[in-house]
């Protein structure tokens, strides 16, 4: 890949540590100019995007490494794509990106039921732990849970009649 300048000053921000004279540690730093040799840096090889990488509207192109060891699928991954299409500085990013996360956990659990693997929810979300070291916050938590799941069960049960 060629390293080619391109112009970037329409982004607010873009390049504003670009400037050596304007070196924010001044009183404290000795100063040997070394430091700003970073900016006539060539840029790595690009790694090969071989998946979908979504990557912040912000940036121009990707990063020159990456990680991909899973890529957007199912129904989270609609969500991710969505939240992609926001700046990350907004809601419309983050709070969708929250969901597909928990939308995940839920795709993971019938995946894992799918292949014959019957999650053990005690082990996985550390409750012999809570149990040990927190045992009054576990019993408040079992106690709010059941107290939900009747609530709900009654819900449901006075719906059918």
């Amino acid at each position: 890949m060629e390293n080619t300048t391109k112009d970037y000053t329409h982004i607010k921000g873009w390049g504003i540590d670009a400037d050596p004279e304007n070196e924010p540690t001044y009183p404290m730093k000795k100063y040997t100019g070394d430091d700003h040799n970073r900016l006539n840096w060539i840029r790595p090889v690009q790694q090969r995007a071989d998946v979908e990488i979504l990557h912040s509207n912000e940036r121009p192109n990707l990063s020159a490494v990456f990680g991909t060891p899973q890529p957007p699928s199912g129904i989270s991954g609609s969500i991710r794509r969505f939240a992609f299409k926001y700046s990350e500085g907004s809601y419309g990013h983050w709070l969708p990106l929250i969901l597909a996360d928990k939308i995940n956990v839920i795709e993971g659990i019938i995946d894992d039921v799918k292949h014959g693997h019957i999650p053990n929810f005690f082990a996985e979300k550390g409750l012999k732990s809570e149990w040990k070291y927190n045992r009054k916050a576990f019993v408040q938590k079992a106690f709010i849970g059941a107290l939900i799941t009747t609530a709900v069960v009654a819900l449901v049960m006075k719906k059918k009649k």
